[in-house]
C-alpha cells in the first residue's frame, strides 16, 4: 500500500451512498470476524485501500481493472471545495489550478456548480423563488441533489483512474444555506434526515477554500459579467461573501483567502494551499500562528454577529515508524487518528466524524502531512491498537470568523487542563511570521504569542503533551 495509507481497517466496510450524501458503512454479514492481527482466521484473501472498503478475492475475479479501483482505490481523491463571494476569483482558479495539480501527475476533475445549471438551463431565480410559497427549499432540495449526483458521479471515474487525482467542487453542500434563513435550512435538514451537518462538510471533504468577493477589498475589480447566474450589486456581494463564510465556519480546514494582496498573489497563495494539501513541495512554511489564552473563553462574550461551532475531539496517536523506514530527509515521523465531535447549541452530541493523518518533519524545517477521512470503523480498530505510551488527547475545540479570519481555540481536558490555544490562520504568505496581520478579537484574553520551536512544543503542543 501506498506510504500515505494507514494500516487496513480490522472489519470488512462495505460502502454505501445515503441521500444526505454522506459516506455510511456497514459490516458485509458473515463475511468478516477477523483482524489485519489475525488474518490467519479469514478464508480468503482480501484487497484494502483508502475508501474504507474491503474486496475478496472471489468478488474481486469478475470484476475489470476500473470496477476494482473504484471500489477500493489504490491512490486517494483529494474533494476540495472552491467557493466565496461573487467575483471572488473561483473561475480564473479553477483555470490555474487543474494544469498545475495535472503537469505534477494528479488526475483532475471540476465539478460544476449545481445552482448556475439550473439557472443556465432555464430557471428564473426571481419568478421561482417568489412564485410558490416554499419554492426556496424545494430549489435548495434539488440542488442537494444534484450536487451530490455530481460530485459522487466524478469522484467515481476519478477512483476507477487508479491514480492520485483531486476534484475541484465549485462550491460544496453547504454553500446553499447562506441562501436560505435558518428555519428554512433547518427544514431542509429535517426532510433530508440529516441530524448534523458536519456530515455534509469535514465529513465528505478535505478542504474548503473561501475566495473573498472582490467587493470587499478590491471594489475596483468588481463585475458579474463572467457569470450570468449572479445579479448582486457590491453590497450584497460582501452580504453573501460574509453568509458564505459562516455557512463553512466549523470544518478544520476551511482556509480564507482575502484581498490584501494583488489578485496574482491571491491566486498563488491558494495553488500553495492545494500543494501543502497534496502533499506538493511548497515554499509556504508556515500559515497558522499559535497564543497562548489567559484563561477557557466564554461563550457568552462572543459578540451576536459572531458564528462558532464547538467540537469536543480526540486525538489518538499511533506507533511510530521503525528509525530505519525513514529517509535522511525526515527527522521525525508520526501518525494520528482523530475523532470530531460537533456539539449542538443546547450542548448535546449531534454527530462524529473521523480522520487519519500522517506527520512528516523534514531537516530543512518543513512539516507535510498527509490526511484522509476514515470510516467509524477504521477508528475504532486503529484505536484498540494505539500507542499505549502515549495518552489520548481531548480537547474542546470552538471555531469562528473574525475580521475575514479563521481561528479555532483548543481547550485542553486531557492529559492537562490548564493550557488553551488559540489558532489562526494569517491573511497571506507575505504575512507569515507579522503579529500586524494577525486580528486577535477583542473578546478573548491573550497570554503570549508562541513561537514555534522546540521548547514552546514540549510545553504545548499534543504530540508531547500526550507522552505517559
Amino acid at each position: 500500500f501506498p506510504s500515505f495509507l494507514p494500516p487496513p481497517c480490522v472489519l470488512c466496510v462495505a460502502r454505501s451512498q445515503d441521500r444526505l450524501g454522506t459516506m455510511s458503512n456497514a459490516p458485509s454479514p458473515g463475511r468478516c470476524r477477523g483482524s489485519q492481527f489475525a488474518a490467519a482466521s479469514l478464508t480468503t484473501r482480501r484487497l484494502r485501500s483508502n475508501s474504507g472498503n474491503v474486496l475478496y478475492d472471489d468478488e474481486a475475479a469478475s470484476l475489470t481493472a476500473a470496477e476494482t479501483n473504484s471500489i477500493v482505490p489504490p491512490n486517494p481523491v483529494y474533494k476540495i471545495v472552491l467557493t466565496g463571494g461573487p467575483c471572488g476569483g473561483k473561475t480564473t482558479l479553477l483555470a490555474r489550478l487543474s494544469p498545475y495539480l495535472r503537469e505534477r501527475g494528479f488526475e483532475v476533475m471540476t465539478c460544476p456548480e449545481a445552482f448556475t445549471l439550473l439557472v443556465m438551463n432555464g430557471m428564473q431565480v426571481g419568478d421561482y423563488f417568489a412564485s410558490v410559497d416554499g419554492m426556496p427549499i424545494v430549489v435548495q432540495d434539488s440542488v442537494l441533489d444534484m450536487q451530490i449526483s455530481l460530485e459522487d458521479s466524478l469522484e467515481r471515474v476519478l477512483r476507477a483512474r487508479g491514480k492520485p487525482a483531486v476534484l475541484l467542487c465549485d462550491r460544496g453542500l453547504l454553500d446553499g444555506k447562506a441562501y436560505m434563513d435558518e428555519g428554512g435550512w433547518q427544514k431542509l435538514l429535517e426532510k433530508r434526515e440529516c441530524a448534523c451537518e458536519s456530515h455534509m462538510r469535514e465529513g465528505r471533504y478535505n478542504a474548503v477554500f473561501h475566495l473573498v468577493s472582490a467587493a470587499e477589498g478590491a471594489e475596483e475589480f468588481y463585475t458579474l459579467e463572467n457569470n450570468q447566474a449572479r445579479t448582486e450589486t457590491a453590497q450584497e456581494a460582501r452580504d453573501m461573501d460574509h453568509k458564505t463564510r459562516n455557512a463553512w465556519v466549523g470544518h478544520p480546514n476551511l482556509k480564507i483567502f482575502d484581498n490584501s494582496t494583488s489578485f496574482e498573489k491571491k491566486l498563488q497563495r491558494v495553488v500553495e494551499e492545494t500543494a501543502k494539501l497534496v502533499g506538493l513541495p511548497t515554499e509556504m512554511q508556515r500559515n497558522t500562528m499559535k497564543f497562548l489564552l489567559k484563561d477557557r473563553p466564554d461563550l457568552r462574550c462572543f459578540p451576536d454577529d459572531v458564528a462558532y461551532q464547538v467540537f469536543d475531539v480526540e486525538k489518538v496517536y499511533l506507533y511510530e515508524e521503525k528509525e530505519g523506514n525513514k529517509s535522511n530527509k525526515v527527522v521525525e515521523e508520526y501518525s494520528f487518528i482523530r475523532k470530531r465531535t460537533t456539539i449542538s447549541s443546547k450542548g448535546e452530541e449531534s454527530g462524529s466524524v473521523y480522520g487519519w493523518t500522517a506527520v512528516q518533519k523534514t531537516n530543512d524545517g518543513q512539516t507535510i502531512e498527509r490526511k484522509r477521512i476514515i470510516s467509524r470503523r477504521e477508528y475504532y480498530s486503529l484505536f484498540n491498537n494505539r500507542d499505549k505510551s502515549r495518552h489520548v488527547v481531548k480537547q474542546k475545540r470552538i471555531s469562528f470568523l473574525w475580521n475575514i479570519q479563521s481561528f479555532t481555540i483548543h481547550e485542553y481536558i486531557q492529559p492537562v487542563s490548564d493550557v488553551t490555544i488559540l489558532h489562526t490562520q494569517v491573511k497571506s504568505s507575505e504575512a507569515v511570521g507579522s503579529d500586524e496581520q494577525v486580528s486577535i478579537p477583542p473578546f478573548l484574553e491573550v497570554e503570549k504569542k508562541l513561537a514555534t520551536d522546540s521548547e514552546n512544543d514540549a510545553q504545548y503542543g499534543a504530540y508531547h503533551l500526550s507522552k505517559v
